[in-house]
């Protein structure tokens, strides 16, 4: 019996600094792949931004686009941009948001919902040319308005949805429940739990999910060919939705793949650096209602 008490510690000694090596070898794995996909990431934005970022001006930025002669701008593209964003977002983001409420706190959990939530889900991986053709045969052939700003638009809110819904289920499922219940017991009604405590607890979770749709939506070619076309009306703040809607993507791909401009190469090039630039600064912009809503938390 003493001999196995004595050596029960020494065995358990061991086990401890076996554990120990793993834990430091484990950490250190992270953190070489973490710093190595820092790197790559920093890297790849050095060689795109490197030759275009430097050549950038207010005239490429503001000026029309030319088909022949060099030293076109971009301008009415990147007004496109936003403009077929912004309405993309006012279509899907309250679809996607009560959506994802009303699958998180009313729908009933029986085999029909289970589907819809199978089906949102593998809406969520389709191809987004796939949508580009459902904007063809809605736009084009069943309406035939053609090519427009408002196609590409509704296409977009198509394609952004299900994401957007499955984000905010997920974000309104992970509140705790005691928080909830502590709602109820004060005398709030659902609809008031909803509003003031379900939707900014998960606020984070919710605009996260819409900052990636939105840097998805930004940079989106495929359902924008298909559906608003590879050419601008030709003025610079062209608010008609039933005008032609190419956005810097497409009119990136287009000056790369198809382009006569004797400049296509460094236009390509400034145009990258564009792209990049903005989708940065819109995940920059939706990170602001997470910071203030963390300093209202904390509060």
């Amino acid at each position: 019996m003493t001999d196995r008490s004595a050596s029960a510690p020494s065995a358990f000694g061991k086990r401890s600094g076996a554990s120990a090596i793993y834990n430091r070898l484990f950490t250190g794995f992270v953190w070489f792949v973490g710093i190595c996909v820092i790197l790559f990431i920093l890297g790849l934005l050095f060689l795109l931004l490197q030759k275009g970022l430097p050549k950038l001006t207010w005239d490429f930025l503001y000026g029309l686009p030319s088909e022949i002669e060099e030293g076109g701008g971009i301008g009415p593209a990147l007004f496109n941009s936003f403009y077929v964003l912004f309405l993309s977002l006012a279509i899907s983001i309250p679809l996607g948001l009560a959506a994802g409420i009303y699958l998180a706190e009313f729908a009933p959990d029986n085999k029909w919902i289970g589907l819809v939530r199978i089906c949102v889900e593998g809406l969520s991986s389709v191809p987004s040319i796939i949508f580009g053709l459902f904007g063809i045969a809605i736009f084009v052939e069943m309406f035939q308005v053609g090519l427009t700003i408002l196609g590409g638009a509704v296409s977009l809110a198509f394609l952004n949805l299900p994401v957007l819904t499955r984000v905010t289920e997920e974000s309104i499922r992970a509140v705790p429940v005691e928080m909830k219940n502590a709602s109820f017991a004060l005398g709030s009604t659902h609809l008031q739990t909803i509003r003031r405590v379900l939707i900014p607890v998960a606020l984070n979770g919710i605009i996260t999910g819409i900052c990636l749709v939105a840097g998805r939506a930004f940079g989106e070619s495929a359902v924008i060919i298909l559906t608003a076309g590879v050419t601008t009306s030709g003025s610079m703040w062209d608010f008609n939705l039933f005008s032609p809607g190419e956005t810097l993507a497409v009119h990136l791909w287009y000056v790369q793949s198809e382009a006569i401009v004797p400049d296509a190469q460094e236009i390509a090039q400034k145009a990258t650096a564009v792209l990049i630039f903005f989708v940065l600064l819109i995940n920059v912009v939706f990170r602001v209602p997470l910071w203030l809503n963390g300093r209202k938390t904390k509060l």
